[in-house]
């Protein structure tokens, strides 16, 4: 008998080198770092399920796909839909996506596009949302339409000081409930809002209980494992998310009681988000004997930064409410001015007794990469020493970048040393 050897069909050959991925790092924050919480287990299943078994979470809901984290989650939860951050860190998704934009186009937008052109979601998005952040985010909308999505531009300023930029985001987010509630055949109500701006406000809370922690001399949890707990948001059921959180945080208590030893470099991380399994350059930290002990990024700290201020719980004023926390707390560097970022990078290394800071651009993120001289020179005048890294999704250039790091954290432990 002759064998026959089966043919992998291009989706099949595309799960089996996605799955490939997600192993590879999952396997490795398991086993490759000294800190370990138990109830991290619920977020290493978790991607699991979404990115290797592909087991769908809102099989039954109205799936909002967004490309930003500037999308208002309140309003759409008030809508009874589900917000799905759909910003990709797949390597293989970043090579499909090369066929649709340029060669020097950021990683991160082209693997969104390419798994939009592939279609291979755990949960298909019904509609896509996306804000006129960056430029390549606001022209990867047309290229996604093109391939059968609808897509709706959510318009964002590139300034947020002036009166007129919050009214013209006003106007935007107002614009926005009113239209995705036509679409859904929804009416937002003043109690569905509340409830949902409540709801969201309890995960930046549990978000922030946690972060407190990692001021400790011993953080009880490693940058790594935040990253994960973070990016689990984008797509994981809140309420299942927020208790999966609660006994991270319990765990994470006990752990400090238990005095884990730990003398690793203490880091603050920033520039372009580390999203599953892209966590390149945080593993490589963790394993050069430094440890994140917080970040200014937009897949983990900014999402949880400011919760909603309301004076009053009427629909409007809630609504407005809602705009204003998602454009006052933004450190987004699209802003033409944004001495708010400077001073957010500076605020956590004091509030964390951070010794670094690790910044990384991806090739191609233009809005990071103009704007580290700046950052660079303001970290150089308060005396922090700061670490310029540029990297892709690719697995290559690692022993490069290993090096670089692990000068750096040797240069921080000198550093240390010489103050003794």
């Amino acid at each position: 008998m002759t064998n026959k050897r089966k043919i992998e069909t291009p989706l099949q050959r595309q799960n089996r080198h996605k799955a490939m991925e997600c192993v590879a790092v999952l396997d490795k924050l398991k086993n490759d770092f000294d800190i370990k919480l138990d109830a991290m287990g619920y977020f290493y299943d978790l991607c699991e399920k979404v990115y290797i078994k592909k087991e769908s979470i809102y099989s039954k809901s109205i799936k909002i796909g967004t490309l930003c984290l500037q999308v208002p989650s309140e309003i759409i939860y008030a809508l009874d839909a589900v917000p799905i951050r759909l910003c990709n860190g797949f390597h293989t998704d970043d090579e499909i996506g090369s066929d649709f934009a340029t060669s020097k186009a950021c990683p991160l937008v082209k693997a969104t596009i390419g798994e939009f052109n592939s279609g291979n979601f755990t949960d298909k998005p019904d509609i896509v949302v996306s804000p006129t952040t960056c430029d390549q985010k606001s022209k990867s909308g047309a290229i996604i339409e093109s391939f059968g999505y609808e897509v709706y531009d959510m318009e964002f300023p590139r300034t947020k000081e002036s009166e007129e930029a919050r009214e013209y985001w006003r106007r935007s987010v107002r614009r926005f409930a009113k239209d995705i509630s036509l679409v859904l055949n929804k009416k937002l109500k003043r109690g569905k809002l509340k409830e949902a701006i409540k709801k969201v406000g309890y995960a930046q809370y549990l978000y922030h209980q946690l972060n407190e922690l990692r001021k400790e001399d011993n953080p009880p949890i490693n940058g790594n494992d935040m990253f994960l707990l973070t990016n689990a948001f984008f797509f994981d059921n809140i309420d299942n998310w927020t208790k999966a959180v609660e006994k991270v945080l319990e765990e994470a208590k006990t752990k400090l009681d238990n005095n884990i030893k730990k003398n690793s470099v203490r880091v603050v991380y920033t520039g372009s988000p580390p999203i599953f399994p892209n966590l390149k350059i945080p593993m490589i930290i963790e394993q050069s004997d430094g440890i994140i002990v917080a970040d200014e990024t937009c897949s983990s700290n900014r999402m949880f930064n400011d919760m909603v201020s309301v004076d009053e719980w009427f629909l409007y004023d809630m609504v407005d409410s809602v705009a204003d926390r998602y454009l006052k707390g933004c450190t987004c560097p699209i802003f033409t001015k944004n001495s708010d970022r400077i001073r957010r990078i500076i605020d956590l290394v004091k509030s964390h007794r951070a010794e670094g800071i690790v910044y990384q651009a991806f090739a191609g993120c233009q809005v990071y990469e103009m704007e580290q001289r700046s950052v660079l020179e303001a970290m150089e005048k308060e005396g922090i020493p700061i670490l310029y890294l540029e990297s892709d999704y690719s697995p290559s250039h690692l022993g490069q970048l290993t090096t670089r790091v692990e000068a750096f954290i040797e240069s921080l432990k000198n550093r240390r040393r010489k103050k003794v």
